[in-house]
């Protein structure tokens, strides 16, 4: 399913990013009006095969937070403006890139960050990493974060058994209507 699952991330990435850009310009400015620093922000993440790359996202949190998992970060670390981002999953569309360079997949296991390694292994374990990682993913749409590295893992691991263009459909359309 390679061949067409890239196929299809091309096109949605290369029609979404430029109708979503007035979107990201928009909360580009509402970030730089409303806390100090840069709108966007890149972070290393692990890869497709553990290789890291560089993820770029909008940022929801104050300069100076500490480089951790999300569920791990402190809770005023997140900005009033980020907290609508991430609400609307907003921050996530500069991962567009991302895809379009082919570093990322529309629907695929979350990035993690390098010192997330239980997850990592886990996800090692059961042969995760070598699928591209994704905006977003089954664990995701099913409200499942890496605070639980395992079953994390086990559902990236599911959504691989069940791969195709159809459930990415699904899992897209589940990701934008969750607000849980």
């Amino acid at each position: 399913m390679r061949g067409p699952k890239r196929a299809f991330d091309l096109v949605v990435a290369a029609v979404l990013l430029p109708l979503t850009s007035p979107v990201i310009l928009l909360a580009m400015l509402a970030i730089r009006l409303s806390s100090p620093g840069p709108a966007l922000f890149s972070q290393i993440r692990v890869g497709q095969n553990g290789v890291p790359f560089r993820c770029h996202k909008l940022r929801t949190m104050v300069v100076g937070t500490p480089s951790l998992p999300s569920h791990q970060a402190p809770a005023n670390s997140v900005t009033s403006v980020g907290a609508v981002l991430r609400k609307f999953k907003i921050d996530e569309l500069p991962q567009l890139w991302n895809v379009l360079k082919g570093e990322m997949s529309l629907v695929g296991p979350r990035p993690c960050l390098l010192t997330q390694t239980e997850l990592i292994e886990r996800r090692r374990q059961l042969g995760v990493l070598a699928a591209l990682p994704g905006i977003t993913g089954l664990a995701q749409m099913k409200g499942i974060d890496m605070s639980d590295p395992k079953l994390c893992a086990e559902t990236d691991a599911d959504y691989l058994r069940m791969a195709a263009i159809g459930l990415d459909v699904r899992i897209l359309v589940g990701t934008i209507f969750y607000r849980g």
